[in-house]
């Protein structure tokens, strides 16, 4: 009798167990995969931390020192942002920022603008690199009312962390983490399944012992299975990206993986993901181009062309590169006699661009005298254009007419050949021949630009055209003066 009541006490014992795990078969959720899950850093470039060995206030000059992460100045490029961080403080010391001028070295660097304090070697000097971080994924479980999609992104596992802006750098890539800083729950955003009925993000940041989590709660209405979702963090202020952790390889990208999940109202996981994203550093593509500049004068023949309006006489001597011979003057106007010219054509890569200036020693003495200003005839020189008497100066143009012998004395104007460099014309508001006088160092005058641009050229050229005359009472003789062409490039 007690073996059969025993028997029965077993038996509906088994039937209980039964029972009861088939009860909790059936109320268990069963958890998938998300389908097409992604996460994509628009700027996938580590941030840089090294510690500081020196840096002077009103200097521009920082060194560093070789025991942290980042132990060079290898990823540092100029341009970048940098702060100064004390490891006793949050934020930059006096909230200044510098950029970063140049690399010196593998552990010096300039700032383009002097330091505000002086650095201790306790202070990190700190690059941070953030941007969009976009998260896709397709559900397969319908996510209910009251259900939730949860991401959550690893954070440093330091003692004492706070979220302060500053990229994180701990002993392992399982340590290491990314600093929301600024970042707030209007910074993310959700489409997918009628956004409006998830509601605003909740941002909760993370601590030493937890990491970061992004929490999004279906208000209204199921979301159905095989929906696409995307989860977007914009890239202002955006998600700090961690430095390098303290054993990191160059070159070699530190992968951290975040988790996304959704869940029923009872905080039940229904489908599941890890994703990746690998920060690495950036690639400083740089190359010297030499600097270049070609610097031509060239004369001209009486036949090879119209130069500022006029066609030279067979008779006119050639100019060279190195002259401008008049042969012998007469104080009788012939046609296109009393012109003649040169061709400047210059190149550079200047970003800047060049300017070419233009002087002579003196007026043109007999035998080289000197010239005491527009002393002319009286002393034995051909002065120097004034024009109609008043106007025409180096720096002041005035229109010389058709006939060179309406004005006495030696002038010039431009006709640009190639391009639109000369910084005047001959026919500039509807003149026939605008003319200058040559900047005359001898009297003090100052050297005047002839062609210029503001960037790189290719064979931009001008002619500078020469005219002289004289009158039936210059003294007989031999004159000359030296010119002078000064090609100045603007790097």
């Amino acid at each position: 009798m007690e073996k059969k009541r025993l028997v029965l006490l077993c038996a509906a014992i088994l039937l209980l167990s039964l029972a009861y795990n088939l009860h909790v078969k059936k109320l268990k959720v069963k958890s998938a995969n998300f389908t097409s899950a992604s996460a994509t850093l628009s700027n996938a470039r580590l941030s840089y931390k090294a510690s500081v060995s020196s840096g002077t206030s009103g200097t521009s000059v920082v060194n560093i020192d070789s025991d942290s992460a980042d132990d060079d100045t290898n990823h540092l490029f100029p341009k970048d942002t940098v702060c100064f961080v004390n490891s006793a403080e949050s934020g930059c010391i006096g909230n200044t920022t510098y950029t970063v001028a140049n690399i010196v070295d593998t552990d010096t660097f300039n700032t383009t603008g002097a330091l505000a304090d002086t650095l201790a070697t306790t202070d990190f000097v700190v690059a941070t690199q953030s941007g969009t971080l976009t998260i896709a994924f397709t559900t397969v479980t319908e996510i209910p009312i009251g259900g939730d999609i949860l991401v959550t992104i690893p954070a440093v596992d330091t003692t004492g962390k706070t979220n302060d802006g500053i990229p994180d750098t701990a002993a392992s890539i399982a340590t290491n983490g990314f600093d929301i800083g600024a970042m707030a729950s209007g910074d993310i955003s959700i489409t997918g399944c009628t956004p409006a009925d998830w509601g605003s993000a909740t941002l909760t940041a993370g601590t030493a012992s937890t990491d970061h989590t992004i929490q999004f709660t279906r208000a209204t209405t199921a979301c159905a299975a095989g929906t696409a979702i995307t989860i977007t963090i914009d890239s202002s202020p955006g998600l700090i990206n961690p430095a390098p952790y303290t054993s990191h390889t160059r070159g070699q990208a530190d992968a951290y993986n975040i988790n996304i999940k959704s869940r029923d109202g009872g905080d039940n996981t229904l489908d599941q993901s890890d994703v990746a994203v690998a920060p690495v550093e950036g690639v400083l593509i740089s190359a010297t181009v030499d600097e270049t500049l070609s610097f031509t004068v060239a004369g001209i023949t009486a036949d090879t062309g119209t130069y500022c309006g006029i066609t030279r006489t067979a008779s006119t001597p050639d100019t060279t590169a190195t002259s401008v011979p008049w042969g012998t003057l007469s104080s009788t106007y012939a046609a296109a006699t009393h012109n003649t010219q040169q061709t400047l054509t210059v190149s550079t890569n200047a970003d800047g661009g060049y300017s070419i200036y233009f002087e002579e020693n003196d007026q043109m003495g007999k035998d080289g005298v000197a010239c005491a200003g527009n002393g002319g005839e009286s002393v034995n020189c051909i002065q120097d254009t004034v024009c109609d008497g008043t106007g025409c100066t180096e720096s002041t143009l005035r229109d010389w007419g058709a006939d060179p012998s309406s004005y006495v004395g030696l002038g010039y104007s431009m006709d640009d050949q190639s391009g639109t460099d000369a910084v005047f014309e001959y026919n500039d508001s509807s003149a026939t021949f605008n003319a200058k006088q040559i900047a005359d160092t001898a009297a003090g005058e100052t050297r005047q630009a002839i062609m210029t641009n503001t960037g790189p050229v290719d064979s931009s050229s001008s002619a500078v055209c020469f005219r002289i005359d004289i009158t039936g009472t210059q003294p007989a003789g031999y004159y000359y003066n030296k010119v002078k062409y000064t090609a100045v490039p603007i790097f």
